[in-house]
């Protein structure tokens, strides 16, 4: 397949003096991948998932369900990543079992079309699905978020679900919001699989933007 450069933003120095990179995805699925094991180690479990992907290397970035994962191995198709304790208490990763299968996408390249929209992949919690309904061939899902993440959300505004860049389309306040899913994203994302009723849990990360606004705006009210 065509190899893909990755475009780190910044460097940070890393637990053994390793070097991380911090990345930036854009919310569309180039993968969905089968989970092959799930290994228990020190402080979290390694997880290794058979992907198509066949230009990562050691230290590059994944995003698996919506959850940035840096690359310590790449062999027969599979690619493996540590998934630390807090992570694990943070996701959904932790539910995952082998066979499952999950979303994947690399790091936005430099030059590259935002076809989505910003995604960090640093979920901000997790959400459940309260209802799914089908229109047409499309689906209408509600979903039920964290309070706390509410005033982050904006109707016609964007949001990622496991890692896929959606348009809200209606804030049912005071936890809830609907949103659409077309045939496309049902036919290339887990949100096609029948896994994905009422009831399962699905990583949750709001618009960077507006993070930042409410940030600003709180500086304001104290000021």
């Amino acid at each position: 397949m065509t190899s893909r450069r990755f475009m780190p933003l910044r460097t940070k120095d890393g637990p053994g003096d390793s070097r991380y990179t911090t990345s930036v995805f854009t919310g569309l699925i180039e993968d969905v991948g089968t989970v092959a094991a799930v290994e228990t180690v020190p402080q979290g479990v390694r997880l290794s998932v058979q992907t198509k992907f066949d230009d990562l290397t050691h230290g590059d970035s994944v995003a698996v369900d919506g959850v940035c994962l840096t690359v310590v191995g790449l062999r027969g198709g599979k690619v493996t990543a540590d998934v630390s304790a807090e992570t694990l208490n943070r996701t959904t990763l932790a539910a995952l079992q082998k066979g499952n299968r999950v979303n994947l996408e690399r790091p936005m390249a430099l030059g590259d079309r935002l076809g989505g929209h910003l995604v960090l992949g640093h979920v901000d919690g997790v959400g459940e699905i309260v209802n799914r309904d089908g229109v047409g061939e499309g689906v209408r899902v509600e979903l039920r978020l964290p309070r706390d993440l509410m005033p982050l959300v904006v109707e016609k505004g964007s949001i990622a679900l496991d890692g896929i860049s959606l348009t809200v389309n209606e804030v049912l306040d005071p936890d809830r919001i609907a949103l659409f899913i077309i045939p496309e994203t049902l036919r290339a994302t887990t949100w096609g699989l029948s896994e994905k009723a009422a009831g399962a849990r699905v990583n949750v990360e709001t618009d960077i933007l507006g993070k930042h606004v409410a940030r600003l705006m709180k500086g304001v009210g104290r000021g």
